[in-house]
């Protein structure tokens, strides 16, 4: 395992001990097994660190990620992602948001991918403090940059995104939450359309310690040279919620 994967790992864990005490923020740390299909087939270690820090007119939400596994002292999955994101809140449901997402995935054919975006939300449902719908709309930029160059020569993509996105939590029992997000980043001079889906599931064990299964996809409508367009992701891990 490499020095950026055992930080990462580190860095997750360690988190929550060092943020426990405020009453302004939750979160949870997770570790576990993915098996993915598509640039990588293989199944790897991941990790997770997920943080909300609310209070009266702000949320603030980082989510990190981390996905590895080696074979034959090969690396043959890598990848690291931070999505973060604030939210002024105009009242109980509507927000304004600021977000701002980076990808570094060694086997996907980019050398990363990134984008800022900007817009309006509403949390249009709401059952109780864990059950809720939120909706959001926003404008923005993209770039990324290509490993190998295209015909052109060139290695940046970069182009002004629409972005839509939805979270449905919906809280099963006291003890289990089911959880969908959807989220489509299209480009408006390329046209290219990156869309990504996770649905998880997750129940409590015993504490704060809970099992979590998910699956993810990400579709790339205008993906690299030799590379898929569509990733999967199927995952179980174990996740502590703070």
């Amino acid at each position: 395992m490499g020095l950026k994967q055992v930080t990462a790992i580190t860095a997750i864990l360690m988190s929550p001990l060092a943020i426990a005490e405020s009453k302004d923020w939750k979160g949870e740390a997770e570790l576990g097994v993915l098996k993915t299909t598509g640039n990588t087939e293989e199944t790897n270690t991941n990790g997770r660190l997920g943080l909300v820090h609310e209070v009266i007119d702000w949320r603030n939400i980082g989510d990190f990620r981390s996905a590895y596994s080696e074979a034959e002292d090969e690396t043959t999955a890598e990848r690291y992602r931070a999505d973060l994101e604030t939210n002024y809140k105009f009242d109980e449901n509507q927000y304004w948001f600021l977000r701002g997402g980076y990808e570094d995935d060694r086997f996907s054919g980019y050398d990363f991918q990134s984008s800022a975006t900007t817009g309006y939300g509403n949390r249009i449902l709401r059952w109780g403090d864990e059950s809720f719908l939120d909706l959001s709309v926003g404008a923005g930029y993209r770039f990324n940059k290509l490993e190998e160059p295209d015909e052109d020569g060139n290695r940046d993509e970069e182009e002004a995104i629409a972005r839509l996105a939805a979270q449905f939590d919906y809280a099963l029992s006291e003890t289990s939450l089911f959880r969908q997000k959807l989220s489509s980043e299209i480009g408006l001079d390329e046209n290219n359309v990156i869309t990504e889906s996770e649905t998880s599931l997750q129940a409590s064990v015993v504490g704060n310690l809970s099992l979590k299964v998910a699956y993810r996809v990400k579709h790339v409508s205008d993906a690299p040279p030799d590379s898929d367009k569509t990733d999967t992701e199927t995952s179980l891990s174990l996740l502590y919620g703070f």
